[in-house]
């Protein structure tokens, strides 16, 4: 059986993919990533929240052939954000993580990108607008993690 799905509701659905979907590309089109590329950052970005990963793991999350990681881990190391360390459990395997440097460089750009956003909702919105805001994430928030 079909579960028959409101208009209401379906425009809600359409209406939040295509904002968070701009929102996530304005993200990305920030120049607060400094010299690194688009796969550079994603890199530190999933070494940040998962924690340490072989080169061969960090390709395939990334969907990228495992030359194509080599060459991102190899700049990302020159530039002394990333370490690599023989795997404790398995001497031939070798983990990439992430440096203080990669990680304070992580945060800055994090919080670059908070800070535009709050300074655009700030120039955009009432503050009863803002509490609007606060409250409809909460629901989004709940709803991507049920």
């Amino acid at each position: 059986m079909d579960e028959v799905i409101s208009d209401e509701a379906a425009r809600a659905a359409f209406d939040t993919r295509v904002a968070v979907g701009r929102l996530v590309r304005r993200f990305r089109s920030l120049a607060v990533e400094g010299d690194l590329s688009t796969g550079q950052a994603s890199v530190l970005v999933r070494l940040d929240k998962e924690g340490p990963a072989s080169a061969s793991e960090l390709a395939a999350a990334e969907r990228v052939r495992p030359q194509s990681m080599a060459t991102i881990v190899l700049a990302l190391e020159e530039a002394g954000l990333v370490e690599r360390h023989r795997d404790p459990e398995d001497g031939r395997r070798q983990l990439v993580t992430l440096t203080g440097r990669g990680r304070e460089r992580r945060m800055d750009v994090r919080r670059a990108k908070e800070a535009w956003l709050a300074r655009e909702l700030q120039e955009r919105c009432t503050d009863e607008e803002l509490r609007k805001v606060i409250e409809v994430m909460e629901i989004v928030d709940a709803v991507a993690q049920s």
